[in-house]
């Protein structure tokens, strides 16, 4: 067993990360949520890989948490990603099983997309739209991911607003 922490990072920063980074690949669990609610848990193989197929799957209408995220989107960027190891201490209990461990998640949180292991799912919050909703934007998946870089690099110039000594800018 590992004692793997869980990589938690803002879906518009996720969005930036191309390639799954090494230390990354063993990470076969993800959860997809706000600071309140977690609208999906997962398993796969490889997590990272798991979250970008629903993103693009989502433009097709394949994936139920694509479609969500493309439906409340810009406000789908403030959303968290949660990569996470079966394999960690926190799965013990089930056996480090990446199928069981994704079951105990889904018990854990009933989050709002999964029906399958979850009798009774959180409703999507008021102020998210529903996966059934017809989309507001169209765009191709390219459009979102530089949205989303925009948004990023805004926030970082504020943070490095420059200033002189005496305190002003």
């Amino acid at each position: 067993m590992s004692a793997d922490p869980v990589i938690s990072l803002p879906f518009k920063a996720f969005l930036q990360i191309e390639h799954c980074p090494p230390a990354w690949k063993r990470l076969n669990l993800y959860l997809i949520r706000d600071e309140d609610t977690v609208f999906y848990v997962g398993q796969s193989y490889v997590a990272f890989h798991r979250v970008w197929e629903h993103f693009y799957a989502g433009f097709k209408g394949r994936s139920l948490v694509g479609r969500f995220i493309i439906c409340n989107w810009p406000a789908s960027m403030r959303f968290t990603v949660d990569l996470m190891s079966s394999k960690s201490a926190r799965f013990g209990l089930v056996e480090n099983d990446r199928f069981r461990s994704e079951q105990l998640l889904i018990q854990q949180y009933a989050p709002c997309l999964n029906t399958v292991m979850n009798p009774q799912p959180t409703p999507i919050p008021s102020q998210y739209a529903s996966p059934y909703t017809s989309l507001k934007f169209r765009h191709h998946p390219k459009k979102f991911i530089h949205q989303a870089a925009q948004v990023l690099q805004a926030a970082q110039k504020k943070t490095w607003l420059p200033h002189d000594c005496n305190g002003g800018p």
